[in-house]
């Protein structure tokens, strides 16, 4: 069911959020897109976007502002990953040979959050729930689907995801050089080496997927809406999918995935 009822395990990607410089237009692009619903947050909030599909809570978008003295984020999407203590996580991640690149904060009643990056220098967040639990629905169109990893040294990050989360990883049965990640024996996302069509000054990071119902349309839609198409829509073992950016310049991945075996 596309609809999540129960809590995230604890290492399993639970949220993506944006920061992007022009908030509003970044709402505006993805609503046109995907059907999102979203609104520029309450101050309290930092203006926080919580955006959602069918009134259920999907991704959020912030503005790209310098805070606590502190640059600017980037214009990127961040994967955050379940935690049922963030600040014992944190602990865990820098012992692993991650770095805390933000404190663990309170947000409010609505959970507990840090931004750290692992030793290959790609960039998470790890979310301790409390009355926000994170992504209320997933796995259909409009709605996140796969967090990816991509890195220079897989055995690396191999290594640290499992001894900061418990997160094991393993080949993926027909796809070369790619690697399942795992929670307690259920998949929750993948991990590759770094691809050769990417520039050479790419660093490691966590790309998000969002399903579609026809790749080809939503690349046309994200094209037509200043967007721009990194790897045109081409078939591989999940499905048919692309790799894009939004007119501010986020990568994210969409997939029209295939059916899942029913057996």
């Amino acid at each position: 069911m596309p609809e999540v009822t129960s809590p995230y395990q604890a290492g399993t990607p639970c949220w993506v959020d944006l920061a992007a410089p022009d908030q509003q237009a970044a709402i505006d692009f993805y609503s046109e897109v995907f059907g999102w619903a979203g609104e520029v947050g309450p101050a309290e909030t930092g203006g926080y976007a919580v955006c959602t599909l069918n009134g259920k809570p999907v991704a959020g978008i912030m503005a790209a502002v310098p805070m606590g003295g502190q640059p600017a984020p980037p214009t990127v999407w961040t994967s955050y990953l379940a935690a049922a203590d963030a600040g014992a996580t944190s602990q865990a991640v820098s012992q692993a040979g991650g770095t805390l690149l933000m404190p663990v904060t309170d947000v409010m009643s609505l959970g507990r959050m840090c931004i750290a990056a692992d030793p290959t220098g790609a960039v998470f967040g790890i979310w301790q729930p409390m009355d926000f639990p994170g992504a209320g629905i997933v796995n259909e169109s409009g709605a996140l689907i796969w967090n990816e990893l991509n890195t220079t040294e897989p055995s690396a990050a191999a290594a640290f995801y499992k001894a900061a989360f418990g997160i094991e990883s393993a080949p993926m049965e027909g796809a070369e050089h790619y690697y399942g990640l795992t929670v307690n024996d259920r998949p929750v996302g993948g991990m590759q080496p770094m691809s050769e069509q990417m520039p050479a000054d790419t660093p490691s990071h966590w790309l998000v997927y969002f399903a579609v119902a026809d790749t080809d349309a939503t690349v046309d839609k994200i094209t037509s809406a200043g967007g721009a198409a990194l790897q045109q829509p081409f078939d591989m073992v999940a499905g048919r999918m692309a790799v894009v950016t939004d007119p501010q310049g986020a990568t994210f991945a969409v997939i029209n995935p295939k059916p899942m075996d029913q057996g």
